[in-house]
């Protein structure tokens, strides 16, 4: 009951927070899986497998974090489980395979673990160096006759501390561990099988990130894909948008000069839509003829009749606490901006409804 509600509150938060995408199969995967993605975003990456599968989920989190007040709450009634990191305390790592142990368990039983194999959030483009704890958990729950399947999850943020800006989650395609159990009970076998394991979980994560070698890269890649799909007459594709990831880490290896002119000329088109407030290259074709303008200017006019006066209900009720957020997260780093404001203003939210509730009832 208690993770369904966290669940609830926490996805329709994000829906407010983000725009979200989800590319998934419509059939989620059951029995022992294990998620494991991509790590830019702090918590709001965990939370976003929320979104991504309706089942329950036990997270694997740095035992920092169950030292928070509210945090650590949530944390211990969602029955997360520990992480206990060289760099928060060396001499807590031997507990770690007490949470190995859990971990197994869990899969063992048929259920559901979500990691994030980078060990730590962080705001590079590219992905980083893979853990090996993912792999090793994987390993030992087939050993004991588990079917377990490893899903890559890629989280793509537009603009990850930014509200309203888009979030893809991408669903890769599952990897069958027991293909990777070793055939003896060498440990060099074992091991081989770690590193195997975890190439291949870093290859399916590859697949459904675009690994951008700078974030200033990500509106040339949208832009690009924008253009083509307009020219094309088809819908934005992620998977081709990855490939234009592809194609500019390529060209900016081989003609960085020539690539840098493209990366303005296309920052340039997209500031200017910006500007006449076209969000994509189709809205740039419109003619205007009578027919077409007339209904614009009688929407127009209704939306400043009616929507003028509720807009400016909703400033004074509202304008307020907005600020809030975003000057909690001021001195916060990029990776747990976006975290620090969704917190702030679930709290401020909620105090203030209540606060307005309050007026409203003595009134």
């Amino acid at each position: 009951m208690f993770y369904a509600c966290v669940r609830a509150v926490v996805a329709l938060a994000l829906r407010l927070f983000y725009r979200l995408k989800v590319n998934a199969p419509a059939e989620q995967p059951s029995g022992p899986v294990l998620f494991v993605g991509n790590h830019p975003n702090g918590l709001i990456d965990p939370a976003l497998v929320f979104i991504l599968t309706r089942r329950q989920v036990t997270f694997l989190a740095k035992a920092p974090l169950f030292k928070l007040p509210v945090i650590g709450w949530l944390l211990k009634g969602l029955d997360a489980l520990p992480v206990y990191r060289k760099q928060d305390d060396p001499a807590q790592m031997g507990r770690n395979e007490g949470t190995l142990d859990a971990a197994k368990g869990a899969l063992v039983k048929g259920r559901a673990i979500t990691i994030f194999p980078e060990g730590k959030s962080h705001s590079e483009p590219g992905l980083a160096e893979l853990k090996t704890g993912a792999a090793r958990i994987a390993l030992n729950a087939a050993r004991e006759g588990a079917p377990v399947r490893i899903v890559p999850v890629g989280l793509t943020y537009a603009q990850k501390n930014v509200f309203r800006s888009e979030v893809l989650i991408d669903q890769g395609a599952s990897i069958d561990v027991t293909a990777f159990l070793p055939k003896d009970a060498e440990a060099t076998s074992e091991q081989e099988a770690v590193r195997a394991l975890t190439e291949r979980v870093a290859e399916g994560l590859r697949a459904v990130t675009l690994n951008l070698e700078q974030w200033e890269d990500l509106p040339v890649v949208q832009v690009a894909e924008q253009l083509y799909a307009f020219r094309q007459g088809s819908k934005l594709d992620p998977e081709r948008l990855r490939l234009w990831a592809r194609g500019v880490r390529l060209f900016r290896a081989q003609e960085p000069d020539r690539y840098e002119r493209l990366r303005l000329h296309l920052a340039a088109f997209r500031n200017r839509m910006a500007l006449v407030q076209a969000t994509r290259p189709e809205d740039l074709s419109v003619e205007y003829r009578p027919g077409n303008v007339a209904p614009f200017v009688v929407k127009t006019l209704l939306t400043l009749v009616f929507g003028l006066p509720l807009f400016a209900v909703g400033l004074v009720l509202f304008g307020l606490p907005y600020p809030v957020p975003r000057m909690a997260a001021k001195s916060a780093e990029l990776d747990v901006q976006a975290t620090v404001k969704f917190l702030t203003a679930l709290v401020v939210s909620v105090a203030w409804w209540w606060g307005l509730t309050a007026v409203a009832a003595v009134s």
